[in-house]
C-alpha cells in the first residue's frame, strides 16, 4: 500500500510539473477514445427515432407477402402469432406531382384503424375514397404537401395526410413489397418494369381495385419479436430487425467511418506519445538516478514512470466515453419518415471496457519500453545525466560530408535518433494513409446522393482531428529535437555554422522523413488500408475510383509544405539560442 501510494503521489507532482505536456498526451488520447466511442454508439443513437416510430405506429414483428390473400390469411393462426392486420393489396405505379414523376408502391388500406402497424399521420388525416396518403420521407421528397394534387395510375388524387411506419423503411430505403421488383438507382434497360427506387403510398381498398393489385402484404406481431428473423425466413416475410437495419444505413456507414478514423487517431497517438514519452524520459534521467540512490528497485521506477501517463490515459478513457455518447446525436440527421429524434445512447460496460482498454494500451504501447530502458540504466550514469554521444556511421559521415551545411547537420541531427526519425515517418505515413482513403471515399460518397452530405461531415470530422493531431505531433518531434540537440547545435555554430543554417537544418530533419512518410503513406500504406477495409466491410473494390497519379503527387507535396512550415518556427527559437548559454549548460 505504501509503495502504491507513493507511486501515486509521485505521478500526480510530475503532471502538475509538466502541465503542457500533460495536456498534449491527453488531447492526443483522446481524439482516439471520443472517435472510438462515437463509432461504437452512434448506431444505438441512430436507433432511437425508429423505436419511437414503432411504438407510435403499433409496429409489426414481421410483414409477409404473397400472391394470394388466402395463403396469408392462414398465417394469422401460425404458432407464436398473436396479433395481425391484412393481407392488403399491393401493386405498382407511377406517381406523378406537378412537377416530378417517380415509381412506388401503392397499399391499399382501411379508413378504420388497425391494431398492428397503423400509420401514425403527421400532417393531415388517414386515406380516404379519392384520398391518398404519403410516406413522411417520400412526400419530403417529391415536395408534397396536404391538399396538393397527384396521379396515380392515370387517376387524379389528393394528398389526404402524410404519414410514417416502422413497417417499411423510410425513402429512400423501402422495402420491396410488390413481386414486380424494385431497383436502388437506374433500372437496368431489359428490366423496364422493375420499380426504380420506389416510395410508399396508402389508397383506400375501393381505390386500388382499378390498378391491378399482384401482391398482398400482412402484419404480424409475435409473442417474441426476438424469433421475428426465422418466422421471416419461414413465411416469406421481412422481420422488423432488418427494417431497422435499413432505417439506420446511414448510421451504419457513418459508424464504419468512425472505426477507420478511431484505429488511425489510435496509432497516431502512439506515435505522438512515444516522442512525447521519449523526450520527457531524457529530462527524467537523473531523476531516476535519484530514486534508485535512495533505494527504489527497477521495478519501483519503471511503476513511477508509467504511472503518470496511466493517468492521463485513465482520464482520456472517461473523457471520450463522455465525449462520445454527448456528441453521437449530433451526427445523426433522422430521416422525415422517423418520428423524435437520436437521444444520448447508454454505454455499456463492453464500450467502457472497450475504450478504457484502447486508452491503456496507447499509453503502455508508447511508454514501456521508454520506462524499462530508464529503470535498468546505471545509478551512476544516470545521476551524471552526460549528454548521449553522437552515434557514428561511418557510410553516413562518407555520404554528407559533400552536402550544403544545412542538409549535411539535418542528416547528422536525424542520425543521432533513428527511432524518432521512425515514429516521425510512421505518424506522416498514418496521416497521409488516412488522407488517400478520405479521396477514395469522398468519391465514393457521389455515387451517394441521398446520404452523402451526413456521411460526408463525419469524413471531415475525423479527418480534421487526424490532420491536427499529425499537426501537433510535427511540432512536438521538431522541439524534442531542438531540446535534444541543443550542445550539438551549439558546437556547430562556434565552428561557423549561422543561425539560418541551423534553423534550416533543424527543419530539414523533419522535412525528410516528413517527405519519406508521405510516399509510403500514399503506397503501399493507403493502398493497403484500403484494401483491408473493403475486406472488412464486404465492399466491391472496382466500385471505387483511386486518386489519380496527381492528386497522390499533390498529397505529398502539400505534406511536405506543411510539415516545414510547422516545423519552421520551433526550429527558428531553438537555433537562436545563445551559444555560450547552451555550452555552459552542459
Amino acid at each position: 500500500m505504501g509503495r502504491l501510494l507513493l507511486v501515486c503521489r509521485l505521478a500526480v507532482r510530475d503532471l502538475r510539473r509538466r502541465r503542457v505536456e500533460a495536456a498534449l498526451l491527453l488531447v492526443a488520447i483522446l481524439a482516439a477514445t471520443t472517435t472510438l466511442t462515437l463509432a461504437l454508439v452512434v448506431r444505438d443513437a441512430a436507433g432511437d427515432p425508429y423505436q419511437s416510430t414503432r411504438e407510435a405506429t403499433q409496429g409489426p414483428d414481421v410483414v409477409s407477402i404473397g400472391m394470394k390473400a388466402e395463403e396469408l390469411s392462414g398465417l394469422s393462426q401460425a404458432a407464436g402469432v398473436i396479433g395481425h392486420s391484412g393481407p392488403f393489396p399491393v401493386t405498382g405505379a407511377k406517381i406523378q406531382t406537378s412537377t416530378r414523376t417517380a415509381d412506388a408502391q401503392v397499399v391499399g388500406r382501411d379508413s378504420a384503424p388497425t391494431t398492428v402497424d397503423q400509420p401514425a399521420t403527421v400532417r393531415g388525416g388517414w386515406v380516404r375514397e379519392g384520398g391518398v396518403v404519403v410516406e413522411a420521407a417520400f412526400a419530403a421528397e417529391l415536395g408534397l404537401h396536404v391538399g396538393d394534387r397527384v396521379t396515380l395510375s392515370g387517376k387524379s388524387f389528393e394528398v389526404a395526410g402524410v404519414a410514417v411506419t416502422a413497417a417499411i423503411a423510410p425513402y429512400p430505403g423501402a422495402s420491396c413489397i410488390t413481386f414486380t421488383g424494385c431497383v436502388s438507382g437506374a433500372a437496368p434497360g431489359e428490366l423496364p418494369q422493375l420499380l426504380h427506387d420506389p416510395g410508399l403510398v396508402w389508397v383506400a381498398r375501393s381505390d386500388i381495385d382499378g390498378m391491378a393489385a399482384g401482391t398482398y402484404m400482412m402484419n404480424l406481431r409475435l409473442a417474441d419479436p426476438a424469433q421475428a428473423p426465422a418466422f421471416a425466413e419461414a413465411h416469406n416475410g421481412t422481420p422488423w430487425q432488418s427494417v431497422l437495419a435499413d432505417a439506420t444505413e446511414v448510421a451504419g456507414d457513418t459508424q464504419i467511418l468512425l472505426m477507420i478514423g478511431a484505429w488511425l487517431l489510435g496509432l497516431l497517438a502512439v506515435a505522438s506519445l512515444s516522442v512525447l514519452v521519449g523526450g520527457r524520459m531524457a529530462d527524467q534521467i537523473r531523476r531516476v538516478g535519484l530514486l534508485k540512490a535512495a533505494g527504489g528497485t527497477p521495478g519501483l521506477v519503471a511503476a513511477v514512470l508509467l504511472a503518470e501517463y496511466l493517468v492521463v490515459a485513465v482520464v482520456a478513457a472517461a473523457a471520450g466515453l463522455a465525449l462520445g455518447a454527448l456528441t453521437a446525436p449530433l451526427l445523426i440527421q433522422p430521416s422525415a419518415g422517423l418520428l423524435g429524434s437520436a437521444g444520448t445512447p447508454a454505454l455499456t460496460p463492453l464500450t467502457i471496457g472497450v475504450v478504457t482498454a484502447v486508452a491503456l494500451g496507447v499509453a503502455v504501447l508508447a511508454t514501456l519500453v521508454p520506462a524499462l530502458r530508464a529503470a535498468r540504466s546505471s545509478t551512476v550514469d544516470a545521476l551524471a545525466d552526460a549528454p548521449r554521444p553522437p552515434r557514428r556511421v561511418g557510410w553516413l559521415i562518407t555520404a554528407s560530408a559533400r552536402l550544403p551545411v544545412p542538409m549535411l547537420l539535418a542528416v547528422r541531427v536525424a542520425a543521432r535518433r533513428p527511432r524518432r526519425v521512425v515514429l516521425a515517418v510512421t505518424g506522416v505515413a498514418i496521416t497521409v494513409s488516412g488522407i488517400y482513403v478520405g479521396l477514395i471515399l469522398n468519391a465514393v460518397l457521389d455515387t451517394l446522393p441521398d446520404r452523402a452530405a451526413a456521411l460526408r461531415e463525419v469524413l471531415l470530422v475525423w479527418t480534421v482531428i487526424l490532420l491536427c493531431l499529425a499537426g501537433v505531433n510535427a511540432v512536438v518531434i521538431t522541439w524534442a529535437t531542438v531540446l535534444d540537440n541543443r550542445h550539438a547545435s551549439a558546437l556547430a555554430r562556434a565552428l561557423g555554422a549561422t543561425p539560418r543554417e541551423m534553423t534550416a537544418a533543424l527543419s530539414a530533419a523533419q522535412v525528410l522523413p516528413a517527405l519519406l512518410g508521405a510516399v509510403i503513406g500514399v503506397f503501399p500504406g493507403g493502398y493497403l488500408l484500403f484494401v483491408a477495409i473493403i475486406a472488412i466491410t464486404g465492399g466491391d473494390r472496382d466500385e471505387a475510383t483511386l486518386p489519380s497519379f496527381w492528386q497522390a503527387g499533390a498529397v505529398v507535396v502539400a505534406t511536405v509544405v506543411v510539415v516545414a512550415a510547422l516545423t519552421a518556427a520551433p526550429a527558428r527559437l531553438g537555433a537562436r539560442r545563445p551559444v555560450a548559454e547552451a555550452l555552459r549548460a552542459y
